[in-house]
Parts: structure tokens; sequence; C-alpha cells
């Protein structure tokens, strides 16, 4: 336990059992446990390890760096990585035994060259940019590619891959079957001229859930793994667990006179005699610095109280109510359960208009992660 009274908690048994309920669902597809991004603010390892644990099979980060540390950490499972590494970076590649994605033939050729002489050859995988515009062969490219990598003795088609941008609104299906009909039209061309990849992969979150037809051989899971919906449409399609809680306890309690402004620009005032009590916790921890004037909340002294005032770097205050109890050192519970409520990730994404993806993944590194 850090000497710093705020923390996030990760329960990796909540990340097994999300492992374990997606691989049942897309059986006979193959799971992949996308853990780029510190694993979505959970911890890289400790989340590959209980998602391998829980039925994932391949790994995916977006970093050569992030495989990199998932193998000095010990995991032996294959890792994509899904973008092209530049070219100085593909003997890192080569050395960590990971997968990259490749798109463009001056990748292919830096991984070919690298991959000289090892005695296998290097496996990779080519990503077809389908509708999404942001990395990507287009399929007249990609078919280039992907041949490209067929005919060189140092690199093995292993998979052949794309994205779908749309996945979790349902509203917007036809947008993704339209991206999964121009998928299918590579993979003909290439059938066509003898070439088939070992692994066929378009689904992410929202596909693997929410739309069958796009699972194929193997399915990528980030959000989902993490507990979390991948849109507010599709919460409850799924039964998973949210494995991240946010807590800090109370640092200082001062009662309030009515018709004091509090924080910094002295924006927010008392309607009545109040309690407010202080948390060490701020925006460099990852609270929006308006998440008190949109409405936020926390769990305290086992009920919600509303943050007032602007959030600062370090701290921010809770409206306790006249006469509360509350005491220094008593938790307060920014993300998770308390009692019989909770405060989600997408609750504060909706308070602040955008995802649950931002919110986990903008908890700061100075924040003590307890994997539990």
């Amino acid at each position: 336990m850090s000497v710093r009274a705020a923390w996030a908690e990760i329960d990796t048994g909540a990340i097994a059992d999300n492992a374990r309920t997606l691989a049942a669902v897309v059986a006979p597809a193959e799971l992949c446990a996308v853990v780029k991004a510190y694993g979505y603010g959970h911890g890289p390892a400790p989340v590959a390890e209980a998602a391998l644990r829980g039925g994932a099979t391949w790994l995916a980060v977006a970093l050569v760096e992030e495989g990199e540390a998932l193998r000095r950490a010990g995991i032996t499972a294959p890792i994509l990585v899904l973008s092209e590494p530049r070219s100085s970076a593909m003997t890192a590649v080569v050395q960590a035994d990971l997968r990259p994605a490749l798109y463009t033939l001056a990748g292919v050729a830096a991984a070919a060259k690298v991959a000289e002489g090892l005695g296998s050859p290097l496996a990779v995988h080519v990503k077809v940019d389908t509708g999404m515009h942001r990395v990507g062969a287009d399929p007249v490219a990609a078919v280039e590619v992907a041949e490209a990598v067929h005919h060189s003795v140092d690199l093995r088609l292993e998979g052949l891959w794309t994205h779908l941008a749309v996945a979790d609104e349902p509203a917007r299906a036809a947008d993704t079957a339209g991206q999964l009909d121009r998928f299918a039209g590579v993979l003909a061309v290439l059938s066509e001229r003898g070439i088939r990849p070992d692994v066929v992969h378009a689904a992410n979150s929202a596909g693997a859930i929410a739309f069958p037809p796009a699972r194929l051989d193997l399915v990528r899971c980030g959000i989902a793994l993490y507990g979390l919906a991948p849109s507010l449409e599709l919460s409850g399609a799924i039964d998973l667990r949210p494995a991240l809680s946010l807590k800090s306890e109370v640092s200082f309690v001062k009662p309030l006179a009515s018709g004091e402004a509090v924080s910094y620009g002295l924006r927010w005032w008392t309607n009545r005699d109040t309690v407010l009590a202080t948390i060490p916790i701020g925006y460099a921890d990852g609270v929006p610095r308006s998440y008190g004037s949109r409405g936020g909340e926390v769990l305290l002294d086992g009920r919600r109280c509303a943050v007032v005032g602007n959030v600062t770097m370090d701290q921010l205050l809770v409206d306790c109510g006249p006469g509360a109890t509350v005491e220094a050192g008593d938790e307060c519970v920014l993300i998770g359960r308390q009692g019989d409520d909770e405060v989600t990730a997408w609750e504060w994404a909706t308070r602040m208009g955008t995802i649950a993806y931002e919110v986990v993944c903008g908890i700061s590194a100075r924040v003590p992660r307890i994997w539990v």
C-alpha cells in the first residue's frame, strides 16, 4: 500500500472472468486480449496474465515497447503490434518475438531485412483499411502487400486483419457489414492467387459482442476485457464485471457557512451551512478539472456527495451536507462501489462528454495500482 491516500484497485479475478465470458461467446474464434496503453490504465502484465488465465490465447499492444515490457515480465503468448513499427524498431520486434502489423511495402522490406537468416520466417499480420482510414493498406494495396509477404522467404503471412469503425453503434450495422464485405473481397482475391493467411480477424469488443459475422478466426477485445461496455448502446449486452475502482481518503474536514465560495476561481458557493471534505486526488491524477461543474459525484459515508468547485491539481472538494459526520481517513470512492451504490466509468464519461475508454486510460501513472 502506498503512503499516498489515493489508489486504483484492479480486480484481476474480474478480468479473468471477463476473458472467460468473452472466449465462450466468440468460440470457436480465439480471444486476443488488448493490453495497450498500460492495460487501459489497469496494468499490462497483471491484466495479460489474468486474461490468459481466463482463456485468451493472444495479446495485442500498440507499441513495440509495450510488447518488450510483457516479455520482460515473462509472458510468452503471441503478441501482435497493432501499428506498423518504423524501420528502426524492427530489430526490437524480432528480438522480443512480436508479430508486427504491416501495411506498406517499405514495412515489408524492413521486416524482411531484419528477419533474414533467423532460421524461420517472421510471422506478420497485414492490415487492410476497409473504411476507418486511420492506418492500413486500402484493399488494392493490401493485396500487393500480402503478396510481397507471401513471396518473401524471410516472412510468413500469419494474419490478415482490419478494424471496425462503428461496431459500437448497432444502428449502423450496414456500415460494419460494408467493411466486412470489403475485407472478404481482399481475402477472395488472395485466395484466387493461392494465398491464405493462417488467421483472419476483424472484431474489436463491439464487433465480438454485437456482430457475430465479424468474429472470424480471432477477436481483439480491449474495453470489454476490463468489464466496460464498448458503448452505452451495448450496456448489458453481455455480463461483464468492471475491474477498476478508483479510491481515496478524506484528508481534511471543515464546516463552512452559507454563502462561502470554494476552490480556484471561487465559482461555487454554499447555499446553506455545510461540511466540506478535502480529497487528495486531482486533475494530475486523471480527475477532470471541470468534473464538479459537470455534476460529478463520489461515494462517501455510504452515500453520494457532490464534487464542488474546480478540481485542483492534487485535491478536490466534496460537499458532504449539513451535519455530516465525515472524518479524516474515511474512504472516498470515485469509481467503483460503496455500499449499495456505484459510480461507473461510463457515468464519468457521460458527464464529461467522452467515453469510458478515456476515463480509465486517463488515470495517471502517479496513482498507485493495487492488484487484488
